[in-house]
């Protein structure tokens, strides 16, 4: 029987903590797939469309990596994939606290539901895409935090 799992969110942009998640999950499931979640609460950096050629370029040479977006629920996403299982990272315990009441409330809606919480490998405990843009932002760079891709569309999009 084939594992499959879906690892959501934002993804603006990817950066190598993310990647990091991504190869240690592929080490536990048969395929993977990233779904770049569509937030109407946010204002995303990066269109939906960047975000997602983004990651398939990040991931070209890897097949078992699917790439694909949602909006809404994501038990509804996960219900119209056949699919039960969700890659959640956990970087410290205040991850933890709102990562935990969402599981939750996830099975609660619907009982096969399953979160998968993984920990990022210790260079990349720190690190969220929030911190990335506010670096690039400021004319800084951190070429060792995110894939050159990455890093060509943060200066493109903060050229001054």
């Amino acid at each position: 029987m084939k594992r499959s799992a879906v690892y959501p969110g934002s993804f603006d942009p990817i950066t190598y903590g993310h990647i990091d998640l991504v190869k240690r999950a592929l080490k536990i499931f048969d395929d993977l797939t990233i779904a770049v979640l569509v937030n109407p609460k946010k204002k995303p950096l990066f269109s939906l469309e960047e975000r997602m050629e983004i990651i398939k370029e990040v991931f070209k040479d890897e097949e078992r990596v699917h790439v694909d977006a949602f909006e809404g629920l994501l038990i509804d996403y996960l219900k119209k994939k056949k699919m039960n299982i969700v890659i959640r990272g956990l970087r410290a315990v205040s991850d933890f606290e709102l990562e935990f009441q969402m599981a939750l409330i996830n099975r609660k809606l619907s009982p096969e539901f399953e979160t998968f919480f993984m920990v990022p490998g210790l260079n990349y405990t720190f690190l969220n895409s929030s911190v990335i843009k506010e670096i690039y932002s400021f004319g800084g760079r951190a070429p060792d935090l995110v894939p050159p891709i990455v890093e060509k569309y943060l200066i493109e999009r903060f050229k001054k």
